[in-house]
């Protein structure tokens, strides 16, 4: 007797069942249609690719299965030159590792896929989710149509009645509450033209209320990476880790959260590479470790600074760069030395010191060595801390601005890092550009409106240039006291443009917070937990009678065309692979229709043209990408026009796969570009115009190159010194050929003229110049001299900074979580005092922990909460759960613990168990009883949703747009806790305590 899975996760015995309708059945006839088709067209390569797998059948058939052809459904859209055959090339729209994949079109139908062999990124390998991205496009449990929630069921309604409604009820909440009534959470799913738009479009309506997923993945790594060195964000490619040998995971799942990004640490292993892996749990990327170190979670401090005390003991820093290139590293050194000996590191992360002196001695002995996090560092209320931790350590080693070495991040999401660079940050206007008045009137220009019109907008000037709510806490800004908030309404209304809810943090709060809201808009390929939960019956007293909430089908990307930023900062362009299904739209073509409607959509589009899609007008993605290529010089957005990424992508195979350096010269057959001396993908900073032919960066603040050629150095971003103490790099420090030969501050027109080059400029470029720095100079023009004339960083020449006296804690501090199993430490490392008012909300630190630890909490919830990633879902998990071909991989929500734990609670590996929280929720989830997991800790993944402590949400979905799976989140019953700086919220070291069910 066979015991299968139906795809609810219902258990059946499939030997008594009709043989055509079992799940087994069903699998053998895919494997065979797929093997009847894909065979005949399968060629040599792809046929000993295949036969050399070495793997059981499942996956063998997985892949086949994927390759067959699918057939035009009656009344499909038209198709992409019809009657043609074609090959479109377009970008996984998961994880952040950029794996670039081949689509085949036929009739207008996506009828197969491959990985692309020549991408340097991914070099033809796919993990199961890339595998299966055909369905996502083509999914059946889609969003089909608009629909509103009419007496606690969802109906159809037409694009025109949704646009209606909605844009009288916004009109209605602006005239009655002001503009910072209504939240709009955007998407790190959309293009950097979407996400950019986005912020364009909020900015239009007259609020910096609005953010997206960055803030609840790796707000901490930028503000603690930028705030260290200068810019927030990954420093070298995969592809570079090759060179590393030494290579420390810490927070890090690469092998499940980044699984192709194995590919490059494979080839580094094979070159003699020491492999690290620093984690509560053993992972399968700790499988693969030389040596795997358990610590307790949120206690990276301490062990890094365990590390640090060994290195500065045994002399082992790099002395000669810490003295050139690093601020504030004696200060580190104090803290160190005298806090966190052997004994004190053991006491907080449980590591013993042989071992810690066995990963410092490793990382020492052995440079280039590099260092890898994820959110098992950043999703604390220390987070901030945590980060520039791993950063201290690289800069002790000089291990920064070397091949081989430096901080590599791995983001989520496809384009998480893109929409940060460039998208809806509540604190910033793309390209990280501050909210000052300098800032609005650059993008003003840009923009081509009026200055006093964008601040007409908003309720007041001072809104104007106040940071907004972050994602993380809209909750609180719906259900907080009135009188708390540094605003003049709460949130009334909220978008939800592509977000899940059960990727944050309280879900019985925001459960609650939803219930109040006067409008809710839900814009999503899948309609995302959020239909569920609006629909899903509350507290009657939370209940508002005058609630609004609608589901708007947007496109996926693969519907749409347009560029999208890997973790390497390396930018690729999608084509449009299929037309809008069903009624979807894109979401650019949304913005610009509710533009319209909001009595903006001139200003919004004027820099663009139009496109005709289903008869409709959508801005041209090619467009858009060359506006941000003329606003934001910050980070280098200039460089990448749209004709050099798609000359890129037609010619990956000429890219180095190391170095990803264009081997020679290669001239696109479609616009003449030529690739070479570029690197893939140009990875920003890529400075200037793109006439500057400005390469890209591969490797951040590499001082062994030009700055023609990628090189560069720390960022001048933070004065010239501080208390007496030079900030600007020493003599000599700077990078290859550079006639500055010492550190200098950012360029401006003052600079310029002082140092002879302003006549450098030709005629047309003065007077844009004027006046200006290098970040608003439309013209490029000082970019150009002091780059290609003569050598110069533009964002001038400093230290990095050690010490960052404008954070909380200057020096990287250990604190407890406010929800711990750990009330002995807490006296010893305490956390934050409350704050009154941040980012304009009150939020509580001291008084929440002084109350758990008076309440002895973790008496009853004895257990550390971590959640984490598995290779077969993504973020909140909706569209890969949706996923057929991915959700007979992984079919139960499940809670990972201990033998010794099981044991005590009498639970059984498979059996259901009941997962308490001291929020008061309850998750009934199934056990998996393993060692992964110490005794004091539990996991759960975080990419389940459609149940609800313990009830199946299903009844609560639109008809046919559900998740074939469904479970228990985690984060409806993970608790409250928030970066004192980002306000990133606390995933990774929360309480609970488990029961068998």
């Amino acid at each position: 007797m066979l015991l299968t899975r139906k795809p609810n996760g219902a258990s059946a015995i499939a030997s008594n069942q009709n043989p055509d309708t079992s799940s087994n059945s069903l699998f053998v006839h895919s494997l065979r249609r797929g093997l009847a088709h894909a065979m005949p067209t399968m060629d040599r390569r792809s046929f000993l690719r295949r036969s050399g797998l070495g793997v059981g059948v499942g996956l063998a058939a997985g892949q086949l299965t994927l390759m067959r052809k699918a057939q035009a459904a009656p009344g499909s859209a038209p198709a992409i030159g019809a009657g043609k055959v074609e090959v479109r090339r377009t970008v996984c729209s998961h994880c952040s590792v950029g794996c670039a994949s081949d689509a085949v079109v036929e009739n207008g139908v996506w009828v197969r896929q491959e990985p692309v062999f020549d991408s340097p990124i991914n070099l033809g390998a796919h993990c199961a989710k890339g595998a299966a991205l055909r369905e996502h496009g083509h999914g059946e449990y889609r969003l089909r149509y608009p629909m509103k929630l009419v007496n606690g069921k969802y109906e159809r309604i037409s694009w025109d009645t949704a646009l209606t409604e909605i844009v009288a009820r916004m009109q209605e909440l602006k005239k009655a509450s002001g503009p910072d009534s209504v939240y709009f959470i955007g998407s790190s799913k959309h293009s950097n033209e979407q996400a950019y738009l986005l912020r364009k479009w909020v900015s239009f309506w007259g609020t910096n209320n609005c953010d997206h997923q960055a803030r609840i993945c790796h707000s901490t790594t930028v503000a603690g990476v930028a705030n260290t060195w200068g810019y927030g964000a990954m420093t070298n490619s995969y592809n570079d880790m090759r060179n590393a040998k030494v290579a420390m995971y810490i927070g890090s799942n690469a092998a499940e959260a980044h699984p192709v990004s194995m590919l490059h640490l494979l080839h580094a292993k094979e070159n003699g590479c020491k492999v690290i892996v620093v984690d509560p749990r053993f992972t399968r990327t700790a499988a693969k470790a030389d040596e795997y170190v358990r610590i307790r979670s949120g206690s990276d401090i301490a062990f890094l600074f365990g590390m640090l005390h060994h290195i500065f003991k045994n002399g082992w820093e790099d002395k000669k760069y810490i003295n050139d290139r690093v601020f504030g590293m004696d200060k580190v050194r104090e803290e160190v030395m005298t806090k966190w000996t052997p004994d004190k590191v053991e006491e907080v992360c449980g590591v013993p010191e042989a071992q810690v002196l066995k990963v410092a001695t490793w990382m020492s002995q052995n440079k280039p060595s590099t260092i890898v996090w994820c959110m098992g560092q950043t999703q604390h209320t220390i987070g901030n801390a945590i980060v520039r931790a791993s950063c201290i350590l690289q800069l002790a080693l000089g291990n920064v601005g070397v091949s081989g070495g430096g901080t590599n991040i791995f983001r989520g999401h496809d384009n998480v890092q893109g929409a940060t660079d460039v998208g809806p940050n509540p604190d910033s206007l793309p390209g990280y550009y501050g909210l000052v008045e300098g800032s609005w009137k650059h993008f003003a220009a840009g923009w081509g409106v009026d200055y006093e019109w964008i601040k007409a907008q908003y309720a007041s000037p001072a809104m104007m240039f106040k940071p907004g709510m972050t994602v993380s806490r809209w909750i609180d800004g719906v259900l907080e006291k009135n009188e708390l908030i540094d605003q003049d309404s709460n949130l009334r209304g909220v978008f939800f443009w592509g977000h899940a809810p059960n990727s944050q943090t309280r879900g019985l709060e925001m459960k609650r917070a939803m219930d109040k809201l006067d409008l809710l808009v839900v814009v999503d390929p899948y309609p995302s937990a959020t239909a569920a939960m609006a629909a899903m019956p509350g507290r009657p007293e939370d209940q508002n009678p005058n609630r609004a909430v609608y589901l708007l089908p947007a496109c996926t990307q693969f519907e749409t065309s347009g560029s999208v930023t890997a973790s390497n900062r390396s930018l690729q362009w999608r084509e449009k692979v299929i037309e809008p299904l069903w009624e979807s739209r894109s979401d650019h073509m949304i913005m610009q229709q509710f533009a319209d409607r909001l009595g903006f959509g001139k200003e919004l589009s004027k820099n663009y043209k139009m496109q005709k899609v289903k008869g409709m007008d959508e801005p041209v993605p090619e467009d858009i990408l060359r506006e941000i290529n003329r606003t934001n010089w910050t980070i280098g957005y200039t460089g990448q026009s749209p004709e050099r990424l798609q000359a890129h992508m037609r010619n990956m195979g000429a890219f180095d796969v190391t170095t990803l350096r264009a081997k020679g010269s290669v001239k696109d057959k479609v616009n003449g570009y030529d690739i070479a001396g570029d690197y893939f993908g140009l990875p920003w900073p890529c400075y200037g115009t793109p006439e500057l032919k400005h390469p890209g960066s591969p490797n951040l603040y590499d001082t062994s190159r030009h700055v023609m050629d990628g090189g560069g150095n720390f960022r001048a971003n933070f004065g010239v010194e501080r208390d007496g103490q030079n900030l600007l790099a020493e003599d000599g420090s700077c990078s290859k050929g550079a006639d500055i030969a010492t550190g200098y501050p950012e360029l401006d027109h003052v600079l310029l003229k002082k140092l002879g080059w302003w006549d450098e400029l030709t005629p047309e470029e003065k007077p844009k110049a004027e006046g200006k720095n290098w970040k608003t100079d439309s013209s490029g023009g000082m970019i150009r001299v002091f780059m290609k004339n003569h050598g110069c960083h533009p964002f001038g020449n400093a230290k990095a900074r050690a010490l960052v006296w404008n954070f909380p804690d200057p020096v990287p501090v250990h604190r407890e979580p406010l929800y711990g199993n750990r009330a002995d430490l807490v006296a010893k490392y305490p956390t934050h005092k409350d704050i009154a008012t941040f980012w304009r909300l009150p939020t509580l630190y001291k008084s929440v922990q002084d109350k758990n630890v008076a309440d002895k909490v973790a008496e009853k919830f004895p257990f550390i909460l971590t959640s984490g990633r598995l290779t077969e879902y993504e973020g909140g998990g909706e569209e890969t759960r949706s996923n057929p071909w991915l959700a007979e991989l992984q079919q139960e929500m499940f809670v990972e613990i201990n033998p010794k734990v099981a044991a005590e609670k009498n639970i059984r590996n498979g059996e259901r168990a009941w997962v308490h929280t001291p929020t008061g929720a309850r998750l009934n989830v199934q056990a998996l009883v393993t060692e992964r997991v110490a005794p004091d800790t539990v996991f759960m993944p975080f990419h389940f949703s459609g149940r609800w402590q313990g009830a199946d949400m299903l009844p609560y979905y639109p008809a046919g747009a559900h998740p074939v799976v469904r479970g228990e989140a985690v984060n409806t019953g993970t608790t409250y806790g928030y970066d004192s700086v980002t306000m990133m919220q606390e995933t990774k070291s929360t309480i609970c305590n488990v029961e068998k069910a």
